[in-house]
């Protein structure tokens, strides 16, 4: 298999068709567009857990980790409460790594008010570059659970912020020397500050307030993959405008030089919520800062379309990441 996510068919034929369920307490199955498990803690409450893994630089992960594993655990809703963390260091790993890896996380989790709650550390043979493996803890009440089932045909698909916002960071911190030779020093600083962005935790709060009752976050694959997951979970099509769909400048430009499909572009830090009132949940946003766009509605059937003018093109269950096009080593 090629590296990425693994398709869809093999998930469906070798993983979820041996999965089966034992325990009544467990609220939730996996699939296609399900991130995160819930489980019945009580009459009213539910525990969500939701686990994501993270390779590459120590600086990196200690950026992207926690936020990552959040963004598929407030997407059920809930309020986050803590992490247990996994991380397997290559031979040869400095302490001084380890250590601001460490500090970054506990700032991550620090200004969601989460904590670490436990974990295990420990140098491998088995990699050649760390890799961390964050889950992430929280809790939402039962009759405010967030689930894909909850979508109705008609609903329409709102957008925070923009597409591709991970991968433009990555492309412009591990292409800077090529990229220098085109942009100016502050356009490629632009790119790789949209690495801020990257938690969809205020947008997912904002949109629960609002009344919402789906979400899901775009991730590996880019914005094309997340709308894929998003209306399969649901088991409905998609309707959606390509101009509809947001592009930082740095994103285009980065990725037309370097020959990357911006919409298969990872794309962490973008939340696509399912809303009856798709303007008035846009306008609820901005209001607090968020940037969003209603980019189209979910539709009867399983046809996943994307339209552009007068062209029509219909989406494919999620390939390989265009980040891998550009040395998926070194990026990741």
């Amino acid at each position: 298999m090629k590296i990425g996510k693994i398709p869809e068919t093999v998930l469906k034929r070798s993983v979820f068709k041996q999965m089966h369920k034992r325990q009544k307490e467990v609220l939730t199955k996996p699939g296609i567009g399900h991130d995160y498990c819930g489980i019945e803690a009580s009459e009213a409450d539910v525990i969500i857990m939701a686990a994501e893994p993270v390779s590459g630089a120590f600086d990196d992960i200690g950026i992207t980790a926690v936020p990552m594993a959040v963004n598929n655990l407030v997407c059920s809703g809930a309020r986050p409460i803590g992490i247990m963390q996994t991380i397997l260091l290559p031979e040869g790993s400095k302490e001084s790594d380890l250590k601001m890896m460490i500090r970054t996380i506990e700032e991550q989790c620090l200004s969601l008010n989460m904590e670490v709650m436990g974990g295990h550390t420990e140098v491998s043979d088995a990699v050649s570059r760390p890799v961390v493996v964050i889950t992430g803890v929280g809790k939402v009440k039962k009759d405010a659970l967030c689930s894909s089932k909850n979508i109705l045909e008609g609903q329409e698909i709102v957008m925070t912020k923009w597409a591709g916002i991970k991968g433009t960071y990555l492309l412009a911190k591990t292409h800077e020397a090529e990229l220098i030779s085109r942009y100016n020093q502050d356009f490629i600083q632009g790119a790789r500050d949209l690495i801020q962005y990257i938690s969809v935790y205020d947008e997912a709060k904002a949109a629960v307030d609002f009344g919402v009752t789906a979400m899901h976050d775009a991730a590996g694959g880019g914005i094309f993959a997340a709308l894929w997951e998003f209306a399969a979970a649901a088991n409905l099509g998609l309707k959606v405008q390509l101009k509809k769909i947001p592009l930082k400048q740095e994103t285009v430009e980065i990725c037309n030089y370097l020959n990357i499909n911006p919409y298969q572009l990872t794309s962490e830090g973008s939340l696509l919520i399912a809303a009856r009132q798709g303007e008035l949940l846009m306008q609820h946003l901005k209001e607090q800062g968020i940037a969003a766009s209603v980019i189209g509605r979910f539709t009867k059937g399983n046809d996943r379309v994307i339209i552009n003018d007068d062209e029509v093109r219909y989406l494919e269950p999620p390939r390989s990441d265009e980040i891998n096009k550009k040395n998926w080593k070194e990026l990741k």
